[in-house]
């Protein structure tokens, strides 16, 4: 404790707020994730199966989804949260905040983690497709028993990634008060020139990402057959 006092003399005064920032962030990536994976799922497959040549090809849905996708990825993130905060305000009542960041965060991940779940997905060669068919699954027996459980260890792998660029986005989600470690760092850090703050909120930062990049690849190497 004497050497933490030494070395972050600024950061251990803030102490319980430091540590309610850690739980926002993990709040904010459980939630915006959460929902992201279910709606990156969801979209990654219609990009497969809707596609020219797909198992149910249709072209207008395709080409919706495949623009959309493209629309937001375009934007960046923080253009994104000062476009959505009428929206936001809307929906949850503010539009700062961790409750505030949720509906920008999905809206910034969504279209990134489809595209990684389209990528998971297409390693799938159209010869094992053509094998289920001819065997008589449905196109939903093969969306779910041939895509989504042969390509498991590929969408781990995808979420591992989302999951890490999702904190990323968290912590600039602080420049307008989304509240978290990166509201924290700006805060003190950045405002009132507090550099262990700073610091200590990077190292915090890097051990998290380490931890869930160490959890990813062991369960994706599980799954990987």
């Amino acid at each position: 404790m004497e050497l933490l006092n030494t070395v972050f003399p600024n950061l251990m005064q803030k102490l319980p707020e430091f540590y309610q920032a850690i739980i926002d962030t993990f709040v904010m990536v459980g939630i915006s994730g959460s929902i992201s994976f279910i709606l990156g799922i969801i979209f990654g497959v219609v990009l497969i199966v809707t596609k020219p040549g797909g198992i149910l090809e249709r072209h207008t849905i395709y080409q919706v989804v495949d623009k959309s996708i493209n629309a937001f990825r375009s934007v960046p993130f923080i253009i994104l949260l000062t476009l959505l905060l009428p929206v936001t305000r809307m929906v949850v009542g503010t539009g700062i905040g961790v409750k505030g960041a949720i509906i920008p965060l999905v809206c910034g991940i969504v279209p990134f983690f489809s595209r990684q779940v389209e990528s998971a997905l297409t390693e799938i060669g159209s010869g094992v497709i053509e094998a289920a068919q001819a065997m008589g699954l449905s196109p939903w027996e093969v969306i779910f028993k041939v895509y989504l459980r042969e390509s498991i260890a590929p969408i781990v792998r995808a979420i591992t990634l989302t999951t890490i660029s999702l904190i990323g986005l968290t912590a600039m989600a602080g420049a307008v008060g989304a509240g978290g470690l990166g509201d924290f760092a700006i805060k003190y850090g950045h405002n009132r020139f507090q550099e262990d703050v700073t610091v200590g909120t990077v190292i915090i930062l890097v051990a998290i990402v380490c931890l869930i990049q160490f959890l990813g690849n062991k369960l994706a190497a599980k799954n990987t057959h």
